[in-house]
């Protein structure tokens, strides 16, 4: 099996080889998070629990300000929660080093926001290749693995082109190439169509749908588009601090198939 050099996450399993895993590839437990604003306690996430399966995708939906991206934020490891918990692959992220929890954000988890965050002086490959570059890969290497990806996501030959020069859907699938470039296990996307056109939005859910599938990635979205949402294998609401399912299909008709090659499990503990 293929290791992150150095990370402690497995990523893929040999071609065409099943590999028995545990279904479970995050748990939440009581997760809660609170913050003081003046006077007034705030609680985003009270005692929140979820677990996801290896190849579901997720959607959490909601009204703004209540939580879906604090969420997502303490499943990306991106912040601290107040109480409560959150295991990766059976492991608690908060038992491990803030050395381990980089690692995992690093190589496990890969990121997407409402706003692609490029850097328009650099261009649209030099933008996707930028995870490698910050692991120590060589420039050639990670350029011809963006170019790569630039191309997976619709946008081959755009590689040259600088990010400003790019129209917002395409900015947003360079930030998808971005995102998946370190071939992570976990997608984690706030609203990724939330600054797009009905069209673009939909052009971009489709992609992410399709490299859910293609990479056997187990993907959490948060979004305010309810018919986006719907295409989920399950849907959640999250107010006032607490998270119901609303509808879906059963967790384990999510992506079998992905299960035979997904991006393995096992985080370990450091330090």
């Amino acid at each position: 099996m293929e290791r992150h050099t150095n990370s402690g996450v497995a990523v893929r399993s040999a071609a065409g080889v099943a590999v028995e895993e545990p279904a479970e590839l995050l748990r939440v437990e009581k997760l809660r998070k609170t913050y003081r604003s003046g006077e007034q306690e705030i609680t985003p996430l009270d005692e929140v629990d979820l677990n996801v399966e290896r190849g579901e995708m997720i959607a959490i939906v909601g009204p703004s300000g209540t939580g879906k991206s604090t969420l997502l934020h303490l499943l990306g490891a991106l912040d601290t929660p107040t109480s409560g918990d959150v295991y990766f692959a059976g492991n608690s992220l908060w038992s491990q080093t803030e050395e381990a929890r980089a690692e995992y954000r690093n190589r496990a988890v890969g990121f997407v926001w409402q706003r692609h965050h490029l850097l328009s002086d650099f261009t649209a490959a030099e933008n996707v290749a930028m995870p490698l570059l910050v692991q120590g890969q060589g420039r050639q290497a990670a350029l011809e693995a963006a170019e790569r990806w630039l191309a997976e996501t619709g946008l081959r030959g755009r590689g040259p082109q600088h990010a400003n020069q790019l129209s917002g859907g395409e900015q947003q699938r360079v930030a998808i190439a971005r995102a998946l470039i370190s071939q992570p296990v976990l997608l984690l996307a706030d609203e990724p169509t939330g600054d797009l056109d009905e069209r673009n939005a939909e052009g971009v859910f489709e992609l992410m749908r399709r490299l859910h599938e293609s990479h056997h990635l187990t993907t959490v979205l948060a979004t305010h588009n309810q018919s986006l949402a719907r295409r989920a294998d399950r849907v959640f609401h999250l107010e006032h601090g607490r998270l119901a399912r609303l509808a879906a299909r059963e967790p384990g008709e999510a992506r079998v198939s992905a299960l035979a090659g997904t991006a393995a499990n096992t985080f370990r503990e450091r330090g």
